[in-house]
């Protein structure tokens, strides 16, 4: 089953259950889909459905960081809620120590040295850690490698 079936599936789950949040989430997540399908005359790929839903993930997680600099908690809550649900649909995430490890990995193989180097690193390592994790995350690890 394509992800795009799962979440066709899912949406109709929400609906019968009455689950607004989970409704909310997919029917944002298909519009998404459905607009890049509909603007490039292309039917996605899972991968390329994996790349909107951590796009999506982002965003919510950025959110959080402004609505808690503005002490919407409720707001927070309800941006915190839709991260969970985002993320039942991607791959499982990676803990920091395995994207340490594909990082100096490709600092190996690119033999970089320093942090001049940080975009050819950064090129080389996001697909493969693509839709695993946050690319804020691998950048902090690279600089903390590279220092």
């Amino acid at each position: 089953m394509s992800l795009k079936e799962r979440l066709a599936d899912e949406l109709k789950n929400a609906m019968k259950n009455k689950n607004q949040l989970r409704k909310n989430v997919i029917t944002m997540i298909r519009a998404d889909i459905k607009q890049i399908e509909v603007d490039k005359r292309v039917e996605l790929t899972d991968e390329e459905v994996i790349e909107i839903i951590s796009k999506q993930a982002k965003q919510r997680r950025d959110s959080i960081e402004e609505f808690e600099k503005g002490g919407r908690a409720d707001l927070v809550e309800q941006a915190a809620q839709e991260v969970d649900v985002l993320m039942e649909y991607l791959p499982e995430q990676l803990s920091e120590e395995e994207i340490e490890t594909i990082i100096k990995e490709v600092i190996a193989d690119t033999g970089a040295t320093s942090m001049k180097d940080m975009g050819k690193i950064m090129a080389t390592a996001m697909p493969k850690l693509k839709g695993r994790t946050d690319g804020k995350v691998v950048n902090q690890i690279v600089r903390k490698i590279l220092q």
